[in-house]
Order: C-alpha cells, then sequence, then structure tokens
C-alpha cells in the first residue's frame, strides 16, 4: 500500500526534477526527501526518477505523476466526508467572490453561518470572474459567487437571485455632448437604451476578465461601434465615483445599489447620475454558487448554500 506522505514528496519532487529545490520547499532535508522516495520505489517496485542530470521521470514516474494528485485529492476528500459524519463542528470553508459582489452579498450571509456554525474557519478569496474560476478549478476555494455561466467547466451551479446590469449615465455627460437635446434625449434613454446613441460619449470600464465587462463588451458589439474608453480599472466602484464626477459613461449592477441603502440615499440626493436598464436580455443574469462538479462537497459548503438561498 502506498505511504501518502511518501506520495506528497513525489510529487513536489517530479515537479522540481530537483531533490535540492523539492526539500528546501517541503522544509525537510534532502536525505530524508531521498529516503522518502526510496521508500516508495521499494514499496512500488520501479525506479521513479533517472538521476542523471537533469534528473528526468522514469516512465514509471510519468505514470504515477499523472495520478498522484488524483490520488492524493480523493484522500482528502474521503477524510473531509467522515470527518462531516463523524461531527460537524470543526472544518474550513474557502469562498471566491468579486470584493464588490462580497461587500454586498457576504454581510447578509456571514453572521448567520457564523452564529450556526461556530467551528467553521471561514476564508475569502477576492478576485475577477477569471481568476475565481481559476481558483474553483484548482482547488484553491470551495465555492465561488458570480453570474452565470461560469468561465469554467465541470461546475455544478446552484442559482441564488437575479441580477440587473444597468447603464450609469452622469448628467455631465448628456450635457457636454448633447446641450441642445439633453431632455430629448434622456427620454429616449428612459424609454429604450440605443448605446449607438451615446457612441462618441466617454465610457468608464473594468478590466476584461470581469462579467460585467464582458456583458458590456458585448452590447457595444451589438450596436456596432467600438467605445471611446477613457479609462479601465479592477474596481466596479471606482468606475462608478468617476462617473459621478461626470468622467465617463459606465455599466453597473442594480444589486450594489438596492443592496446598500447608504450609498443609495447618497445618489438619490446628488443625483449626478442616472440608472438606465439596458433592455437586453444579455444584461440580467442569475447569481449563482458554483462548486467543483467533481469533487466531494463538505458538509460546510451545503449549509453555506442553504443560508444563502434562504437569505438572498
Amino acid at each position: 500500500m502506498i505511504n501518502f506522505l511518501n506520495l506528497e514528496y513525489f510529487l513536489v519532487a517530479a515537479e522540481e526534477l530537483n531533490f535540492t529545490k523539492a526539500a528546501r520547499k517541503l522544509f525537510i532535508s534532502q536525505q530524508s526527501l531521498s529516503t522518502h522516495i526510496s521508500h516508495i520505489e521499494k514499496e512500488l517496485g520501479v525506479v521513479l526518477f533517472n538521476r542523471t542530470s537533469p534528473m528526468t521521470l522514469t516512465y514509471a514516474g510519468q505514470v504515477l505523476k499523472s495520478r498522484a494528485r488524483q490520488l492524493l485529492e480523493l484522500k482528502d476528500e474521503t477524510c473531509q466526508e467522515l470527518a462531516d459524519i463523524k461531527d460537524f463542528s470543526r472544518g474550513q470553508l474557502t469562498i471566491g467572490v468579486s470584493h464588490t459582489r462580497g461587500r454586498m452579498i457576504l454581510p447578509e450571509i456571514l453572521p448567520i453561518y457564523r452564529e450556526q456554525f461556530p467551528g467553521i474557519d471561514l476564508k475569502l478569496i477576492e478576485g475577477n470572474s477569471s481568476t475565481l474560476a481559476d481558483d474553483l478549478l484548482h482547488g484553491r476555494v470551495d465555492l465561488i459567487i458570480d453570474m452565470m455561466p461560469f468561465k469554467v467547466e465541470n461546475v455544478e451551479t446552484i442559482p441564488i437571485c437575479q441580477e440587473e446590469i444597468l447603464l450609469a449615465v452622469p448628467e455631465a455627460i448628456l450635457l457636454q455632448y448633447f446641450p441642445d437635446r439633453l431632455e430629448e434625449i434622456k427620454n429616449q434613454l428612459a424609454n429604450h437604451v440605443d448605446l449607438s446613441l451615446l457612441s462618441q460619449c466617454p465610457f468608464l470600464l473594468i478590466h476584461q476578465g470581469n462579467r460585467v465587462r464582458t456583458i458590456a463588451d458585448e452590447l457595444f458589439e451589438e450596436a456596432q461601434f467600438s467605445p471611446n474608453i477613457v479609462l479601465e480599472t479592477e474596481n466596479i466602484e471606482t468606475v462608478l465615483a468617476l462617473a459621478m464626477k461626470g468622467m465617463g459613461i459606465t455599466f453597473y449592477p442594480r444589486m450594489f445599489i438596492s443592496g446598500h441603502r447608504e450609498f443609495q440615499e447618497k445618489l438619490s440626493k446628488k443625483a449626478p447620475v442616472t440608472f438606465y436598464s439596458l433592455g437586453y436580455e444579455k444584461a440580467h443574469r442569475v447569481l449563482a454558487i458554483g462548486c467543483h462538479k467533481g469533487h466531494y462537497m463538505p458538509q460546510a459548503a451545503k449549509e453555506f448554500i442553504r443560508i444563502a438561498k434562504e437569505t438572498l
């Protein structure tokens, strides 16, 4: 039977193809690592490394490397499942979410979760849609919260609520570009947003890879014009703050406004920006929680999903 510790050490050595670097990464001596590798070779009855310079994997080593991570993940999942069955009093849950969406959603979920399951160690990883998808794919997070469809395969999705992307248009921009048609343009936008009408106006957009930017790019393509982008940033709150200063038009999720009462009151008092419903199917998305379809879902994750569905 393979010793899992030996297997873990083999995998690091196989990835590094250098015992000195691998030992340093594992915080053990090179001699200790060599002993572990010798043990696993003895257990399996094969040679795993060509101890040449540079060192390479034998065919047996290549086969084991291709399976080692799967075996270790299966071991971890089995232990987690058994621990859940035995006693759901301790555990860990890592959630991936964008910074802004986390600020709006998590305060509604986490206090309830913490009260019900105080022994679960909660961790957050923040990033854009592409980063979060990669984190889920490589097992760095247990769950991600994002708009559907997710940018990764083998994901099971649990719909939570509806979300709509709005067009945020500063009054100052309309005054600058349509000084003699201000009310006419505002009425047109209120009745039906035709983005081509704003083709000469400046736009503030978040970087590509974010779901809101993807929707914006799709809408520009459908309107058949390339936007005049004056600034791109990773933070969606930054683009709205700049739009409120009259720097450009942007896109903003309705949830981020309606979910933040103080911010909504601030907007209504200043009123430097008007939000318009785009009227496009692509602007309407379902907010969902995603988990890796091929991995065991721990009880901690199941309970988080339950509370999210009941709360949002």
